[in-house]
């Protein structure tokens, strides 16, 4: 690795191979000549005077570029589209006069990044399935767990494992939601010419309207597109990047939600992270078990989610038919949304697959909360046996108010229920008061809701995109 100049480390630390690959220059570059050769065989078939050799050298030359040569030669021309098209030609000379034929640069630079853009939203679809699968596992095992529910951060009604996990789920089922649209209506620019009239194209067919709109037509459904977008500038509209960066914001906020949750259950220790026999939690304190991979990915989530307000800037700078701030600009914020996007996925998936479940630790916590929240019952349980409701009340009251003060500042057990069965209000049900503080009353339908919600919205997601779905896990650097 060079060490001496600054390295993204989305690409040198975090990202995986394929995300990485889908912005890299050797993608980017010989989805040009792609192009460019698409361009060409449709010209032709079209009628333009264009040879099987000039055809047969451009396909025999897609993928081996010389970028030392590229570089070369931008250093000279200060253009790096015409660049790469005269080292192409030097590859295939008999096909240089023809390469980029009526094209203006956006035909080659915004049609590969549409196909970056649908390529990286294949890649993040995966990787949605696969860790709404593994999710969907664990809330199936877990779903009839009681946990201490929380609302304001303070000690609320019991849920349980299962059905918290669904709430992380359901978000990002909403992110798929808004995701698959925007994969299939994605639209091509195909060729539109220099400011989008396509005039360039008009000028080649003798002013033949049909066989430009064939031409745009054949390029799209080379390079697979179903849909061209119907009226463009120089540019397709920015606003399909801020579309885009949107969706993979509300992924960024789904995952933010999920993992600051888990950080602050590893502080409970009722979850953790999963953590490697010999990892380190902190330099100088050898007992701790940071939770840094969920650390890592509200890091991320926090940049991705800062991302859709660039895009929008940059939509809104756009003036006439093009101007050229938005390159620079994209260059950066493409990638870097997608590559972020990619990594947190990457980290949830690894998280949820080795989740450390405490359900000691669990089910302390819920017995040290519960005798609060199941005074009402008892106090119901005692008015039938025949007890006053309102002196039931004020006993309960009373004995409430002492057992938090002894947790408090004697940092005691919870002994709520030991002072009600020893309350002569009490008498007739002290026996039936332990039955009455059971756990599992007190969850409501949350194990039944966990299984519903998966049957009815997580199980014909995955089973209509099972092809997509893989058994590994990534490797993370942590």
């Amino acid at each position: 690795m060079e060490n001496s100049s600054y390295q993204n480390p989305l690409t040198g630390r975090y990202a995986s191979r394929e995300m990485s690959f889908n912005w890299s220059p050797q993608k980017k570059h010989a989805t040009w000549r792609r192009l460019w050769l698409a361009l060409a065989q449709s010209e032709k078939d079209l009628g333009l005077n264009i040879s099987d050799e000039q055809i047969r050298q451009m396909a025999a030359h897609l993928d081996d570029i010389d970028f030392d040569a590229v570089e070369a030669k931008e250093k000279e021309l200060r253009h790096d589209v015409m660049s790469h098209i005269h080292v192409f030609g030097t590859q295939c000379p008999a096909a240089m006069p023809i390469i980029h034929l009526g094209a203006t640069s956006c035909f080659v630079t915004d049609n590969t990044e549409l196909i970056q853009l649908r390529d990286g939203m294949k890649i993040i679809r995966a990787k949605l399935l696969q860790l709404l699968k593994i999710m969907a596992e664990f809330a199936a095992e877990h779903k009839a767990v009681p946990m201490l529910g929380f609302t304001h951060y303070q000690p609320a009604q019991l849920t349980t494992l299962g059905k918290r996990f669904t709430l992380y789920m359901q978000d990002l089922l909403f992110d798929f939601e808004h995701l698959q649209p925007e994969i299939e209506r994605l639209p091509f620019r195909s060729v539109k010419g220099t400011t989008g009239t396509q005039a360039s194209f008009m000028s080649l067919f003798n002013n033949d309207s049909e066989k430009v709109k064939k031409l745009e037509k054949a390029v799209a459904e080379k390079m697979g597109f179903e849909k061209i977008i119907a009226v463009s500038g120089q540019t397709y509209t920015r606003k399909i990047d801020f579309n885009i960066l949107s969706v993979l914001s509300g992924i960024a906020q789904s995952a933010y939600k999920m993992a600051g949750d888990i950080r602050l259950l590893a502080n409970l220790r009722e979850i953790e992270e999963p953590f490697g026999k010999s990892q380190i939690g902190s330099s100088a304190m050898a007992y701790k078990r940071n939770p840094m991979r969920s650390e890592r990915v509200c890091s991320l989530a926090r940049y991705v989610m800062s991302l859709p307000a660039n895009a929008a800037g940059t939509h809104a700078a756009q003036w006439f038919e093009r101007t050229l701030d938005d390159s620079a600009n994209r260059r950066i914020v493409l990638p870097e949304a997608f590559l972020a996007t990619d990594v947190i996925l990457s980290l949830l998936i690894n998280i949820n697959t080795g989740l450390q479940v405490w359900p000691n630790v669990i089910a302390r916590r819920v017995a040290a909360e519960l005798p609060f929240m199941a005074t009402e019952n008892i106090m119901m349980a005692a008015v039938k046996a025949g007890g006053d409701r309102q002196e039931l009340h004020e006993a309960i009251r009373e004995h409430s108010m002492e057992a938090a003060r002894r947790i408090k500042e004697d940092g005691g057990d919870n002994d709520l229920l030991d002072r009600l069965k020893a309350d002569g209000h009490f008498a007739q049900i002290a026996d039936k008061i332990d039955d009455l503080v059971n756990p599992a009353e007190f969850i409501g339908r949350a194990p039944e809701q966990v299984t519903e919600f998966l049957e009815n919205h997580i199980d014909p997601v995955l089973e209509k995109y099972a092809a997509e779905l893989n058994s590994g896990t990534e490797e993370i650097s942590v």
